[in-house]
């Protein structure tokens, strides 16, 4: 078995039917607090627009509302997607973070919207987007660092708070860009598994150093469903199984309660297709998971493991972290 690792958490914010953002975001909560109790390192959210059944639309703000509700546990976007955001506008709410919550802030970067084209263009509507990005990154960079009076705009809060960011990526692009940049480097295995090992080696092989990072630093994101026996696992993933399938048909992403069985509500290649998205799962019991982590660690070489965890019952959602916490690769922060 390979060396502990941190555990950290990705959350939306996902909306079960029938309750309100409000309830979910008090879910979210306390499934943070939960986490920090364990020793979970990090907490990050994720912005999504224009998607019924997500609620982390404000990402920074709810980033304030999970920094204030906990006390050691880091906070931060995975990620706020920059193609929707001027420069500006992110390094003065990031920094602002940072002096409320000192040495708990992380600043994850995507360079998708994180919405439909529509969504996008009514977020930033100057034409910019992705091509932009490393750019834009550049720019987070220079205005998050030391304040410098010879530029004519500067981060003001957010100069010299040195916010650590990260790149994000499901693709080569962004693991070269992290690389290139010196920054570390999260790989969305959650939704796009089929290039993670490769894109994590072209992130350690083409590393260079930078004022943030001297030696390449990456995590993978993982989506689990761990529970008190492999058959309750089982069942529990038919949630995430049915808001796949929805989100392939363009359908509201609502957490649905757990089925007997999905015969009859996806066809064979909904069905191939729902299982090749979720192809980096770990499902089952802390035992179960570990063998199946173990797989997974021999292929790439990973320095943290971000989990997203979609169960539609609370509770169950805060018990499988002790699942979780009972594997043997978990490393306490």
């Amino acid at each position: 078995m390979a060396s502990p690792l941190p555990f950290s958490l990705l959350e939306l914010a996902s909306v079960r039917e029938g309750d309100s953002v409000g309830q979910t975001l008090e879910n979210s909560v306390a499934y943070a607090r939960h986490a920090e109790a364990l020793g979970f390192n990090r907490f990050w959210l994720a912005e999504h627009h224009n998607m019924e059944g997500i609620s982390s639309a404000a990402t920074s703000v709810l980033i304030g509302h999970i920094a204030n509700a906990t006390q050691s546990i880091r906070v931060g976007s995975g990620g706020v997607m920059l193609p929707n955001h001027p420069p500006l506008v992110i390094a003065e709410q990031f920094g602002t973070l940072e002096i409320l919550h000192p040495g708990r802030i992380d600043l994850g970067l995507g360079r998708a919207p994180g919405t439909d084209p529509m969504t996008s263009r009514a977020l930033r509507r100057d034409g910019l987007g992705a091509e932009q990005f490393p750019n834009d990154v550049a720019e987070l960079q220079r205005l998050l660092g030391p304040l410098d009076r010879s530029q004519p705009v500067n981060a003001i809060p957010g100069a010299g708070t040195e916010v650590p960011m990260w790149l994000l990526g499901s693709s080569l692009y962004s693991a070269q860009l992290a690389a290139q940049r010196g920054l570390p480097y999260a790989f969305a295995g959650h939704f796009a598994p089929r290039l993670y090992r490769e894109a994590l080696r072209v992130y350690r092989d083409q590393f260079r150093p930078s004022r943030q990072l001297d030696q390449p630093y990456a995590m993978l994101t993982v989506p689990a469903v761990p529970a008190d026996t492999d058959e309750e696992a089982q069942w529990l993933s038919t949630t995430s199984y049915q808001r796949i399938l929805s989100l392939f048909r363009g359908q509201p992403l609502w957490m649905k309660p757990p089925v007997d069985s999905m015969a009859g509500r996806w066809n064979p290649e909904e069905e191939t297709a729902v299982r090749s998205f979720l192809g980096l799962q770990l499902t089952g019991t802390a035992d179960t998971m570990q063998a199946q982590l173990n797989r997974l660690l021999a292929s790439a070489d990973v320095d943290e493991l971000m989990v997203t965890v979609d169960l539609y019952d609370p509770e169950k959602r805060r018990h499988a972290l002790d699942i979780l916490s009972a594997m043997p690769q978990f490393q306490a922060a």
